[in-house]
């Protein structure tokens, strides 16, 4: 979900994969990534060490950032550092406008990650953040949007890309 206060867009994750029932909440500045005006907020949960957070959502627009990376808070509100990486990684996939009827890959798509067993996180209808804990499982992925990605209805990119930086 995304809302806009005071100029400012807040990206928020409506339903995390690893919610937990003491949680906590923290933000990303999304200027470092080329997106000023954006912040990102992702659902944490205390580790045993004091001041450490693993990420229990899947990272929209942050990069560098994936699901179980333990990270560190600048200030009370803020995502500051990553402290340990857990070895997933994140694939991101939008979906263009205007939808074809013909060739719309959304519902074979949610399919093919029920049947890999695959987190997913849903950002509207148009934006999917997968968790990805082994690279060999994709294929079947990859395969559900190709056609899309080659129309040029669908775009993709690995959340790992670019590493995490803060302003």
């Amino acid at each position: 979900m995304q809302v806009t206060i005071d100029g400012v867009t807040y990206v928020s994750h409506e339903d995390p994969v690893w919610r937990a029932e003491n949680s906590h909440l923290a933000m990303v500045d999304l200027a470092p990534f080329d997106l000023q005006g954006m912040r990102e907020q992702l659902w944490l949960r205390e580790t045993v060490d004091d001041g450490e957070y693993e990420i229990c959502c899947l990272p929209f627009y942050a990069y560098g950032l994936a699901l179980g990376d333990v990270v560190g808070k600048s200030g009370s509100e803020n995502v500051g550092t990553v402290i340990r990486k857990s070895g997933r990684r994140v694939l991101r996939i939008m979906f263009a406008e205007p939808r074809f009827q013909e060739g719309d890959s959304r519902a074979v798509l949610r399919e093919v990650l029920d049947a890999a067993g695959l987190l997913s996180e849903w950002n509207g209808d148009r934006f999917i953040a997968i968790d990805v804990p082994d690279i060999s499982v994709m294929q079947p992925i990859f395969d559900s949007v190709q056609a899309e990605i080659q129309n040029g209805t669908a775009f993709w990119e690995w959340g790992d890309s670019r590493g995490f930086a803060q302003a």
